[in-house]
């Protein structure tokens, strides 16, 4: 399917949040303040969806499917819209897939950005219509008060310019900042790691891993063009984002037959808690027999750390000696 382009950002636009998944009650009054300043100094208007209000939230912490989905249209049908930002992951947004008028979405494009679960809602989107999406912060990501200055750089650089140069962060974090905003833990970086090395140009896809598997069989699957290069990370819930589990996962993904498509294959940082060593990420990379003579490049600066990279999920991504360039 050919790519839909949406149009890129400028001072003045207005940009919309919504709650696909888990609603907006478990964010932080500061938090929202926060995101609220820093999209307005990025010289950008915000509005919330009709439903995305701290009233509809249920006891699994979401809103209705119907009202979900009526927020997700309602943004892409407003002319005034011309960005529509997810305020947090969760655990469903796959369930509004079969609710959205993607002919209304062909003829409205505009920016979508989010991570984790929303990966269901971005790439279900592009299997039915071909938007470029975009896989980076949620609206509370950027309520995050202090070492963010990465995040924010790139999602500028990405959203207003088009492009850029993705370079490691110079350090990270993975510590209860959405608890305490001023008890924070920085780690040095050390860069991202080249298991094996590799030129590639092509188009970014993927998103967070559990939930890609998630569409497979359905009408949402995203499927693997020529010249992929895929971007994956997964996040630590009760330890099912350990070596083992991501190992079984990827060798699944790894099993599809459009996967001879795969020219790259990008893996951002994991979790403390999910115990992934270089050591054994390496070596379950090399025992994936699919991934023979694939660039493998991991500890990228997206996913459930922080900071987080900005990525347009269609577009246009080199890998040149370690370095990456994506633009779209």
């Amino acid at each position: 399917m050919k790519n839909i382009v949406p149009e890129k950002l400028k001072a003045g636009d207005e940009i919309r949040v919504i709650a696909p998944a888990t609603g907006l009650k478990i964010i932080g009054a500061d938090c929202r303040q926060i995101a609220k300043e820093r999209f307005e100094a990025m010289g950008l208007k915000v509005s919330f969806g009709k439903n995305t209000t701290d009233d509809n939230f249920d006891m699994f912490g979401s809103a209705d499917v119907m009202k979900r989905a009526e927020d997700i249209m309602d943004a892409f049908e407003d002319k005034n819209v011309k960005a529509i930002f997810t305020i947090i992951g969760g655990y469903n947004s796959n369930q509004v897939l079969p609710f959205l008028d993607y002919e209304l979405i062909r003829q409205n494009p505009k920016i979508i950005c989010g991570y984790s679960d929303i990966t269901a809602l971005l790439n279900g989107i592009r299997a039915k219509t071909g938007l470029i999406t975009f896989y980076g912060p949620h609206y509370s990501s950027v309520g995050m008060k202090k070492g963010n200055e990465y995040t924010f750089e790139m999602l500028r650089q990405v959203l207003f310019i088009g492009n850029c140069d993705w370079k490691a962060s110079a350090e990270w974090s993975d510590d209860l900042w959405f608890i305490d905003q001023e008890k924070r833990e920085f780690i040095k970086n050390d860069g991202w790691r080249i298991v094996q090395p590799g030129d590639a140009e092509g188009h970014l896809e993927g998103g967070n891993l559990q939930t890609f598997m998630l569409l497979n069989g359905t009408p949402y699957q995203q499927n693997f063009a020529p010249d992929t290069i895929l971007v994956l990370e997964d996040c630590f819930v009760s330890a099912v984002a350990d070596a083992k589990s991501f190992m079984a996962r990827l060798q699944s993904l790894a099993q599809r037959e459009d996967f001879r498509n795969v020219r790259a294959l990008i893996i951002g940082r994991f979790q403390k808690a999910s115990e992934v060593s270089d050591e054994k990420l390496a070596f379950l990379i090399r025992h994936i027999p699919q991934l023979k003579g694939l660039p493998v490049i991991t500890g990228a600066d997206f996913g459930h750390t922080t900071p987080i990279a900005t990525l347009p999920l269609g577009g246009h991504c080199i890998i040149r000696s370690g370095q990456i360039r994506i633009d779209w």
